[in-house]
């Protein structure tokens, strides 16, 4: 019986050359999974190079390298910055970041991550964490449950399927959901919406958003200038706040402005547009067809240049 692959890394040349890996560089993967990634850094990696490979699932800890150079890092990417102290790690000269799920989380159905196998409401990236979909699904009231699924999920019928979720509990399983929901979802968009629900729950258990936003604001701390920030995202609220933090700075995307009106950021943008698959690509990995890729190179916060030009 072949072995299940944990998972393919997106966009791994063009993650690669966007790095731009110093042989003699320290490096951070904060999404391990499956080493995809962090195998080709350190590839790239010379007798002093250095990578930490994060991730807050253990499983992923079966994969790690067994390399000198590397150090795995149990953990979620939100505290990087300890990490990276406890390692004994001032500044890295990049930081890389797959958002995506990997296949593993998906084709481990008993997770609860697909609609597609019944399984426990499960769905913890870390599962050492104590809060499931299962819990949420049967204790938010009917508006903060439709506020997850609009928000996160991007979902417009939000209030209905909040309240066929509510009339239906008690929910254990992603069969009974898929049940619940399924009568309020377009025959033709069922795969895609049923998605979207999953989606919107994911993120809410696992706090996917604020971590990103950790994750973003400390980069500013710990990459030395120079260094540059990779990072790909599979939906538009995580795209949305990468490329609004890379073009100005900050969480919120307020533009600081010269006192010519040039917007002043402690990025260089690299990437204009979104580095996005090929079509080779998605025909090698279907699941790759969502992601893009952005990436920034770190000036400095005392030395803030003026980037319109790269906006």
């Amino acid at each position: 019986m072949e072995t299940p692959v944990y998972h393919i890394p997106a966009l791994l040349d063009e993650a690669m050359a966007a790095l731009a890996v110093d042989a003699d560089g320290t490096y951070v993967d904060v999404t391990y999974g499956g080493g995809g990634h962090s195998r080709a850094i350190l590839e790239r990696l010379g007798p002093k190079g250095r990578l930490i490979g994060m991730d807050q699932d253990m499983d992923a800890w079966e994969n790690r390298l067994m390399d000198q150079r590397f150090t795995f890092a149990h953990g979620n990417f939100a505290y990087l910055k300890n990490f990276l102290r406890y390692y004994g790690v001032d500044g890295v000269d990049g930081i890389l970041a797959d958002l995506g799920v990997s296949f593993h989380h998906f084709d481990a159905v008993e997770r609860g991550f697909t609609f597609r196998a019944d399984a426990p409401l499960d769905m913890r990236m870390n599962r050492a964490a104590s809060f499931t979909a299962q819990e949420l699904l049967n204790t938010y009231t009917e508006e903060r449950l439709a506020d997850v699924l609009y928000l996160y999920g991007e979902l417009r019928q939000s209030r209905r399927l909040a309240a066929a979720i509510v009339k239906s509990r008690p929910l254990t399983t992603t069969g009974q959901l898929v049940d619940a929901v399924r009568p309020l979802l377009k025959p033709s968009q069922e795969k895609k919406e049923l998605s979207m629900v999953f989606q919107a729950l994911r993120i809410q258990v696992n706090g996917e958003l604020d971590a990103l936003q950790s994750l973003l604001s400390q980069s500013l701390e710990v990459l030395n200038p120079g260094g540059r920030l990779a990072i790909i995202t599979y939906h538009s609220l995580e795209d949305r706040l990468v490329k609004n933090f890379m073009r100005t700075g900050n969480i919120e995307g307020k533009q600081e402005k010269d006192f010519f009106g040039r917007v002043c950021t402690p990025w260089r943008v690299v990437t204009g547009k979104p580095i996005v698959p090929s079509a080779e690509e998605v025909e090698r990995n279907p699941r790759s067809r969502s992601a893009k890729l952005r990436v920034a190179e770190f000036v400095s916060q005392n030395d803030k240049q003026q980037s319109h030009e790269n906006q």
